[in-house]
């Protein structure tokens, strides 16, 4: 274990107090995903075929801020007290690394902000295409972000709603609350969009409405399901497992048939009040990680317990189990 000396100020090390607590130290009571990985990723890594990249994950969470990583000691510049802090993994899927680099995400993205109303979209994949996506994520997330931008680039630019060139962000997100594949991306909207001409900005005929959901939908489940003929047609689509039957091309073309059906799921929430919040907002989504270490009730013989929100019954807070085993899975499927 590495370990550098560094003089801190009095009040950051222990406050007013001098206690010395580490305000990165666990309590030691509060259960952890990597308290999970810790007990039961031994046993759920012989049992399973993993890729490296999910055992990668499984590594990083299991020795953030513990001695494996080395660390250093903070050392008080009033009275000399030391306290250990140990390093952090930094990787992208750990609960207790994702606060510092949303901010200063959010920190990058407040200059790129106009002084204008942005609307809040949402475009979700049907749950049918989860298998799909799970062996061909770069082809499918990749066509989830060029169907979502042209969609509301039409909308944008048809004279019957602006007329012209929206700004947006795009971020993805791949699991629900209950940590089951849910695909979607969120996006931050201008309020309106940019001339042909490039010198007047064209404002929508009503604040709190943007383009309708119902045509945003079908528009979306369209170009989407467009490419991804196109993407079968060019072979680029890997298909084994579950999803080898739809090799035969009339089983795709069944299979397409059958997502057209659909009603391809589509929102569009009313403006922001201000910028600051819609890069707030859009932050908690980039630097979201598939379950924060705050909703986690218990870990205990075999079971995981933990908190969701149920939106179909008014966003109640409820409480889910799991067996261990169960829960890695779900939590790997989404690390990829």
């Amino acid at each position: 274990m590495s370990a550098v000396h560094t003089l801190i100020p009095h009040d950051l090390i222990g406050g007013t107090r001098c206690d010395h607590a580490d305000p990165e130290a666990s309590t030691g009571a509060a259960p952890e995903v990597a308290d999970i990985f810790r007990t039961y990723g031994e046993a759920y890594r012989a049992t399973h075929r993993l890729s490296g990249q999910q055992l990668r994950v499984m590594q990083a969470i299991a020795t953030c801020r513990t001695a494996a990583l080395g660390g250093h000691l903070a050392q008080c510049d009033r009275c000399g007290a030391q306290v250990m802090r140990y390093h952090s993994c930094g990787n992208r899927h750990c609960p207790k690394c994702q606060t510092l680099a949303k901010l200063r995400w959010v920190e990058a993205r407040l200059s790129e902000l106009l002084a204008i109303p942005y609307f809040h979209c949402v475009l979700t994949l049907p749950h049918e295409l989860n298998p799909l996506a799970q062996g061909n994520p770069q082809v499918l997330y990749g066509l989830l972000f060029q169907s979502a931008a042209a969609t509301l680039q039409t909308f944008g630019r048809d004279p019957k709603w602006l007329g012209g060139e929206l700004g947006l962000t795009l971020v993805l997100h791949t699991w629900g609350q209950t940590l089951e594949h849910h695909i979607h991306v969120h996006g931050i909207v201008t309020g309106g969009a940019l001339a042909p001409d490039g010198e007047r900005w064209l404002a929508p005929k009503r604040r709190d409405f943007l383009f309708p959901v119902k045509g945003l939908s079908k528009v979306f489940r369209g170009k989407y399901l467009a490419g991804l003929q196109r993407a079968y047609a060019q072979g680029t689509l890997h298909l084994a497992g579950s999803t080898a039957p739809l090799a035969h091309p009339k089983a795709f073309a069944r299979f397409i048939a059958a997502l057209q059906q659909h009603n391809w799921v589509v929102y569009a929430k009313p403006p922001f009040a201000s910028a600051q919040q819609v890069v707030s907002y859009l932050g908690r989504y980039t630097h979201r990680v598939a379950i924060s270490n705050h909703r986690l009730v218990a870990v205990h013989e075999g079971q995981v317990a933990f908190r969701w929100r149920d939106s179909r019954h008014g966003n109640r807070v409820k409480v889910m189990t799991l067996k261990a085993g169960e829960f890695i899975r779900r939590f790997l499927l989404l690390c990829g």
